[in-house]
């Protein structure tokens, strides 16, 4: 399931229409934050991101130390992405081989500690993953869809602690928290944040559901909720990262 789980980066300018927008140097620096503050780099199994340009390069300059390791995949998954159409919000890339395209172009030289071009598995970028028609419509229900069957991946998954590289307002159908005005314009998450969750001990691989731990929402300040008797520690955690 998920461990820590979700960050988010503005764009300084606050122009929304730029497509596929990518990270300022004030977000590259709350990433380089994130890195050393982050106490699990040597325990995550996998990371998963989405394939926007913002959330790549949050994944790789605040998870440089976890992606060095050889046996950590880095993997881009269209369910990942935000849930809007405007342009900042819709993904550039049409295939895998225009990921590596612009790949070089989001890190200057010496800025991470691994190789990316041979360390992203783009294979799930494939034609229509940005349309924001259809699976990937901008409503609640395809939204609300594409979040259920993530969980039930996640769910089957044989990592004990995976990271999630996202989106503020997808975060929210992801870990079904509704502790926002809506979902469909806005998010709770702050900049960079990471938040922790467990799979409920009813979850199924057709029916998962995910509980933020208490350790997760006392450091982020929120008000103690009553404990799900239904969790279970020993279920596998994940991480999410928003951006």
């Amino acid at each position: 399931m998920l461990k820590e789980s979700t960050m988010r980066l503005y764009v300084i300018h606050r122009n929304y229409d730029i497509r596929d927008a990518v990270l300022t140097a004030k977000g590259k620096e709350q990433c380089r934050t994130l890195k050393s503050t982050f106490a699990h780099h040597d325990e995550v199994d996998i990371i998963f991101a989405s394939p926007l340009r913002r959330t790549i390069q949050t994944a790789a300059l605040s998870f440089g130390p976890a992606l060095s390791r050889k046996d950590v995949p880095f993997e881009l998954l269209p369910v990942l992405q935000e849930v809007s159409n405007i342009g900042c919000d819709v993904g550039i890339a049409n295939s895998a081989e225009d990921v590596k395209g612009f790949l070089p172009e989001l890190f200057a030289q010496g800025e991470l500690e691994f190789d990316i071009a041979s360390k992203v598995d783009a294979s799930a970028v494939t034609q229509g993953w940005n349309s924001k028609q259809g699976y990937w419509a901008y409503t609640k229900e395809a939204i609300s869809t594409r979040a259920a069957d993530f969980r039930n991946f996640l769910f089957q998954r044989p990592e004990a602690q995976i990271i999630l590289v996202t989106h503020g307002a997808f975060a929210h159908f992801l870990t079904e928290d509704w502790d926002v005005d809506d979902p469909m314009t806005g998010t709770a998450y702050n900049n960079c944040e990471h938040r922790e969750f467990l799979f409920s001990a009813k979850s199924t691989k057709e029916d998962a559901h995910v509980v933020e731990t208490r350790e997760s929402r006392t450091r982020r300040g929120a008000q103690e909720v009553e404990s799900d008797p239904h969790v279970l520690e020993e279920l596998k955690t994940v991480e999410g990262a928003k951006s």
